[in-house]
């Protein structure tokens, strides 16, 4: 076919996948009815991954996966807010790596709303003011994300989703980078940065800020000095890229959980995250995973967090593949208990891609 008949087979295509799409918004909106007439929630992560994986699963175009999950995502989101507006609580303001994620997940149909900590985040949730929040878990270079684990374990929230974002950072600044004196940026994506910047402003300045959004405001403020960010922040707040992608793996990544006060129904795929404390006595740790090992559960994470009740002694985070209700887990959480004076399951949830 020539040029123009192949524009006009997109045409026709395009009318086509129109018209699917006004039948798809149809059915969403009668599933929505449903779902409040039930008292359910229009976001169904469980629900929701099933799609993306059968869709990915199934395809067999040009389009690379990342592509066709971002199209339905999109799709997904519109579907949603036909049901119910969705308020999705992250950590502020905009153009934070927790921005990114919220809309990664949730699509532009969402209603995201800026909190000022991980903190403002849970309680925001659990007052009702949003339906979700967004949190950062961990990130592949600088670990753990304390605050969040912190939070868990004084929060009835309970973990709906995880997705995976990848971290690219820029040094962002309105002056040459010989002429930096001061560089703001949250821990972790300093922690992320390390070897780059001991190479390049090893006499630099650090000041550390609660987001790398506050860090790009700062350095807006300052003629002196720089912000370690994504690059999607340096537009808004009228700052240059002076350097980009200066993290220290390429492929670094930083894991989000969805909270929320419901549980995300099982999808035969999914994870479990829990955390509990033992006693302060040798092989005691031992004891507590074993049950796993007897059951044959695959523990993905753990993570060790200095208990605030008495020092020296350690609770432990632990993710495993499995759904909290399965039989096999059932067993291995009754056997930990009997070892453990702390026991709390966070939330079993579908995995990230």
């Amino acid at each position: 076919m020539d040029l123009n008949e192949s524009r006009d087979e997109i045409d026709a295509l395009d009318d086509r996948l129109l018209e699917l799409l006004v039948r798809r918004a149809k059915l969403s909106q009668q599933i929505g009815q449903h779902k409040q007439e039930q008292g359910q929630t229009a976001y169904d992560p469980s629900r929701e991954a099933q799609i993306l994986r059968r869709l990915t699963d199934q395809n067999t175009s040009p389009l690379p996966a990342e592509a066709l999950r971002a199209i339905y995502r999109e799709i997904l989101s519109a579907s949603r807010a036909l049901q119910e507006p969705l308020r999705v609580a992250f950590l502020g303001p905009e153009h934070t790596f927790t921005h990114l994620a919220a809309r990664q997940q949730f699509g532009s149909q969402a209603e995201l709303l800026p909190a000022a900590s991980i903190t403002d985040i849970f309680g925001s949730v659990e007052r009702g003011n949003c339906d979700v929040g967004v949190v950062p878990i961990e990130n592949s270079t600088g670990g753990v994300v304390p605050e969040t684990l912190d939070c868990f374990l004084d929060s009835n929230l309970t973990i709906y989703s995880e997705l995976y974002v990848p971290i690219h950072l820029c040094l962002l600044a309105n002056c040459p980078q010989d002429e930096i004196v001061t560089l703001y940026s949250n821990p972790q994506p300093l922690a992320q940065c390390r070897t780059w910047l001991r190479q390049n402003l090893p006499n630099v300045g650090i000041t550390t800020m609660v987001s790398t959004a506050a860090a790009a405001q700062a350095a807006a403020d300052d003629p002196t000095s720089a912000a370690l960010a994504p690059q999607a922040a340096a537009e808004p707040y009228g700052l240059q890229v002076v350097a980009a992608a200066i993290e220290d793996i390429p492929n670094n990544r930083t894991r989000f959980f969805v909270i929320s006060p419901k549980p995300a129904a099982a999808t035969g795929r999914d994870k479990t995250s829990i955390v509990f404390s033992t006693a302060h006595q040798a092989g005691a740790l031992h004891a507590a995973l074993t049950p796993f090992a007897r059951h044959s559960i695959n523990l993905t994470l753990i993570q060790s967090r200095p208990s605030r009740g008495r020092l020296w002694e350690y609770v432990f985070f632990v993710d495993f593949d499995g759904y909290h209700t399965d039989a096999p887990v059932q067993a291995a959480l009754a056997e930990l208990d009997q070892h453990c004076p702390l026991l709390k399951v966070l939330g079993s949830y579908p995995p990230g891609e």
